[in-house]
């Protein structure tokens, strides 16, 4: 793994010398991580220093658990003398003024403060912007960030499985969702990789719906939302299910619809394919059926390090799809004091040659009556 490392910050030195940077200093954490090895919280990783060692300045000694990663044997590992210190302007304080002059570093990740402590303790460095260079070669994932997230969804897939085998009436959206969580660790996860969502009856379907006291009932809609970060990876799977012995007309139409979007979507990723076309594919027939008012900004996005990263899904946006990029498509209705359904897969772009778009997230998107 040390080579992947050190060809993934050969890359990103190239291009700052290209846009004319002696060095380049990266704090976001999952960029680090992804160009480091391990992101040990707080670190920030120094490239492109007079003796073209690489180095990870950490404000304490990496653990090497496995939520954190473990650093690349080939850098140099600088830990500070305090925890109350800052590896960014401890890092800025490393670098020899007389061969570097122009450091690039993460502006939209850096606050003004550090910003401004990095130029006080180098005041003759011209500081520069690095702009989202990391997480744009992140957007392309090579086969082992792929097993990860594999990894990541089979656990989700065990996680979500096993709740679907238990007693649900009765139980409370905020208990069902830290069970799931549990039950992610249980199977070899890190931890979440985002805040479960459960939500019942009038709130199912609803985006972004953070769970509550509110008590499964015979005849609700029951949407779920986890996903578990294995290694740093994270993915997303989303289903919905009907609680009691036969969904109504009204749900069974509802379902059948956002099944029909998502299986468009799904079908939409393909190399090649504008980012927004596979927003439109999934959009339409929702639109056609009277629910485009109420729809979400975006189908989907990309995922990886992050739950929520580039490419982003969404009518709007800029871009074509390339093989390899993992995504989710999640379309949903929501009808206020209903409840409504959302369906999430993670997928992983591959052209029609190699069988399509893989889907990472297996658990079965049939109408279950549970």
């Amino acid at each position: 793994m040390s080579e992947v490392y050190a060809v993934r910050r050969g890359r990103l030195r190239d291009r700052c010398a290209a846009a004319g940077s002696d060095a380049a200093l990266v704090s976001l954490p999952a960029n680090v991580r992804y160009l480091a090895g391990g992101a040990p919280p707080g670190a920030v990783l120094l490239l492109g220093v007079a003796d073209q060692r690489d180095v990870l300045l950490c404000p304490r000694t990496p653990s090497g658990a496995p939520a954190d990663g473990r650093p690349d044997e080939g850098l140099r590992l600088s830990v500070l003398p305090t925890a109350a210190g800052d590896p960014a302007v401890a890092a800025a304080d490393l670098l020899d003024s007389s061969t570097v002059r122009t450091l690039a570093v993460e502006e939209h990740h850096l606050t003004v403060a550090r910003h401004r402590a990095i130029g006080s303790v180098a005041p003759r460095l011209l500081l520069g912007d690095l702009g989202c260079a990391v997480e744009q070669e992140r957007t392309v994932k090579d086969e082992g960030e792929i097993s990860q997230l594999r990894i990541a969804a089979e656990i989700s897939d065990q996680a979500l499985g096993e709740l679907l085998e238990s007693i649900l009436v009765g139980r409370t959206e905020r208990h069902l969702a830290l069970e799931l969580e549990r039950r992610l660790v249980d199977h070899g996860a890190d931890g979440p990789a985002f805040r479960t969502s459960v939500a019942t009856g009038p709130n199912a379907g609803r985006a972004g719906h953070r769970p509550s006291d509110r008590r499964v009932e015979e005849g609700d809609f029951l949407s779920v939302r986890l996903g578990a970060n294995y290694h740093g990876y994270r993915c997303e799977i989303g289903r919905t299910f009907v609680i009691g012995t036969s969904p109504a007309d009204w749900q069974i139409e509802l379902y059948d619809l956002v099944f029909t979007a998502q299986r468009a979507g799904r079908e939409a990723l393909t190399p090649g394919t504008a980012y927004r076309d596979v927003d439109r594919a999934a959009r339409q027939p929702l639109e056609s059926a009277g629910y485009g008012e109420g729809l979400a900004a975006r189908t989907g996005h990309g995922v990886g390090l992050e739950i929520d990263e580039d490419p982003q899904l969404a009518p709007a946006a800029m871009g074509k799809l390339d093989a390899c990029v993992p995504v989710t498509v999640e379309p949903g209705v929501h009808l206020p004091g209903r409840g409504g359904v959302r369906i999430d897969d993670t997928l992983v772009v591959r052209p029609e040659a190699d069988g399509g778009p893989e889907l990472l997230t297996i658990t079965t998107k049939e109408l279950l009556a549970l």
